[in-house]
């Protein structure tokens, strides 16, 4: 059985191969089959003469999405993007279907996520699929080759770890667990063990928000390193979306094509990147007559803004301690900052990597827990890797559909992930 990603290597050669009709046209005794299979899409050739009749009327018949079996010579055809198209001598409809509901016509955002089960099928959304299956693989790529440890942080956990109004509860065994927010305080704890982990996972916000940026569930990869400070962390994040982005660029240009996504912006995405801190990006701000409240986070239009003065992603860190979790380290020159950063894209994407280094002493972190109300007792375990061999550590989370969304260039952060889940949408 031969695939259509592979069908260059059998020119000349008569092969088999099992997929869909993506579309099919009749002129006289010719049928032009778009036949897709999952790698690829490329056209097939059946002439009445060289199958047999009953063959030729099933395939004419046959309706978008039927499943088929087609094999044929392979021949080169300058005419064809692909460069290849079989002609075809024998055929076999496996399951013929009629009135597929996603038309070439134009349909509303609504109609294609209630029927994300075979959107996926369309060209768009093929693109979209396989980069972010790139970007998956050149994420685990870039931490395996560093040495990092994938260690899996838990889905249900006992506590908060970014706040406590974005958490999704559920009863568990007559006690209450939440689904988790970020894997980060288990990755702590994995660094203190093996000095370089990560997870990669999904993880849950509960945020009553509809944005073209939020999923109620979404997935992030998350490295911790013991022995590190900020520095450290902006480098490993920097060193990590540049290889990140130039792996997608090497291996998926065919489908950031379908997309019609720019490639400058892309490519632009070279060390340094600008680094500012969080005061001088708020004067800048006023500067572009987009000013913040003071010691307030910003918003996706302060962020829009000053990237737009820059052809590459910029890191903003030292936001205000007030604004950041209670486990962010507070600098030690001025306690109103934390030792954080936020890694913002481009062309209006925002943020797509939050990190930073975190707090060792256990004394503050006792303070900083009970500054956010949140209970002593359930970070027990979490306070145990400050009083057993506590070092400077750090890391940094990233949210994979803001990443797929900034290198796809698209504008709804929905299309990123096979089956989005919404403040609105729990279905397919």
């Amino acid at each position: 059985m031969a695939r259509i990603a592979d069908i260059g290597q059998h020119e000349g050669q008569t092969v088999t191969i099992s997929g869909w009709i993506d579309n099919s046209t009749r002129r006289g005794k010719l049928l032009f089959i778009q036949l897709r299979d999952g790698s690829g899409r490329m056209q097939c050739v059946m002439r009445k003469q060289n199958v047999d009749e009953e063959t030729f009327e099933a395939f004419k018949r046959a309706g978008q999405e039927s499943s088929v079996r087609i094999t044929g010579e392979i021949k080169a055809d300058t005419r064809s993007k692909l460069g290849f198209e079989m002609q075809v001598s024998e055929g076999e409809v496996l399951q013929s279907a009629e009135g597929y509901p996603i038309t070439p016509k134009e349909h509303g955002p609504n109609f294609l996520h209630d029927k994300r089960h075979l959107w996926l099928r369309s060209r768009r959304q093929f693109a979209i699929m396989k980069i972010r299956h790139l970007c998956v693989r050149a994420i685990r790529n870039f931490f395996d080759d560093r040495d990092f440890t994938l260690i899996d942080s838990p889905v249900f956990t006992p506590n908060a770890c970014e706040g406590t109004t974005t958490l999704f509860e559920t009863e568990y065994f007559g006690r209450p667990a939440y689904l988790t927010q970020s894997g980060q305080l288990y990755q702590e704890a994995g660094a203190m063990a093996f000095g370089k982990t990560y997870c990669f996972g999904p993880t849950f916000r509960a945020e009553k928000s509809s944005t073209r940026r939020h999923l109620t569930e979404f997935w992030m990869v998350e490295p911790e390193v013991a022995f590190a400070d900020l520095d450290d962390i902006m480098e490993l994040s920097e060193d990590f979306l540049v290889e990140v982005v130039a792996y997608v660029l090497e291996h998926g240009r065919e489908y950031l094509e379908i997309l019609e996504r720019d490639l400058g912006p892309l490519e632009n995405v070279q060390k340094p990147f600008p680094r500012m801190s969080y005061d001088e990006a708020c004067a800048k701000l006023a500067e572009l007559g987009t000013p913040v409240d003071p010691e307030d986070d910003f918003g996706s239009p302060h962020e829009t803004v000053l990237t737009k003065e820059f052809d590459r992603p910029i890191m903003v860190h030292r936001f205000p301690t007030a604004i950041k979790a209670f486990y962010m380290k507070e600098d030690p020159t001025n306690p109103l900052r934390a030792l954080g950063v936020d890694v913002l894209a481009p062309e209006g994407y925002g943020e797509i990597i939050g990190g930073g280094a975190r707090e060792d002493r256990i004394d503050v972190l006792e303070r900083k827990i009970d500054e956010h109300q949140l209970p002593q007792e359930a970070f027990d375990w979490f306070k145990d890797l400050r009083n057993y061999g506590s070092v400077p550590h750090g890391g940094f989370g990233l949210g994979l559909e803001r990443l797929v969304c900034w290198v796809c260039g698209i504008k709804h952060i929905r299309e990123t992930i096979p089956f989005p889940r919404m403040i609105d949408r729990l279905t397919p």
